[in-house]
């Protein structure tokens, strides 16, 4: 029997990204897994905040710049999670989203990642490569991906 002991929920908290949570939300439950959600902070944001004109105006980078998102994701894991799954771990990092996922995924021995095929920005693969697409190409794990329903697909 194929064991699930860990699986991996990332999210950017898009109502795209969360067409997949009910799936992992399921296989938890399933497998009595631990259900690992992560939120990656994309560092491209961080450059442009730390280079002091973030649209204009000028930011302090300071311990506590990132608390809203950690803030939300604590929101988002206790809203749709908690008593859904009995083990949950919220994590949040910065850096190159695909690349957190897969480092996450080999640090926490994840066995599978259900990650939706598009994010918050909803555009389809072929632009510049999505983070799923890299994710499902480099993970060290199977990689469930969830298409978001009411996506039409255009023949290239």
């Amino acid at each position: 029997m194929i064991k699930m002991n860990h699986i991996l929920y990332p999210t950017d908290f898009s109502e795209h990204s969360r067409s997949a949570l009910p799936y992992a939300l399921k296989m938890a439950q399933e497998f009595d897994s631990t259900l690992h959600c992560l939120h990656v902070v994309d560092e491209a944001y961080q450059h442009l905040v730390s280079s002091g004109d973030y649209l204009g105006a000028h930011v302090e980078i300071t311990e506590d710049f990132w608390e809203p998102s950690l803030k939300k994701l604590g929101e988002f894991t206790e809203e749709h999670i908690k008593g859904h799954v009995d083990k949950i771990v919220s994590h949040q990092v910065t850096g190159r989203p695909f690349l957190e996922i897969i480092r996450y995924a080999q640090e926490h021995t994840i066995n599978m990642i259900v990650i939706a095929t598009h994010g918050h920005s909803g555009l389809a693969t072929m632009l510049l490569g999505s983070v799923t697409e890299k994710v499902v190409r480099k993970a060290p794990c199977p990689v469930l991906t969830i298409r978001v329903p009411g996506h039409k697909f255009v023949m290239p």
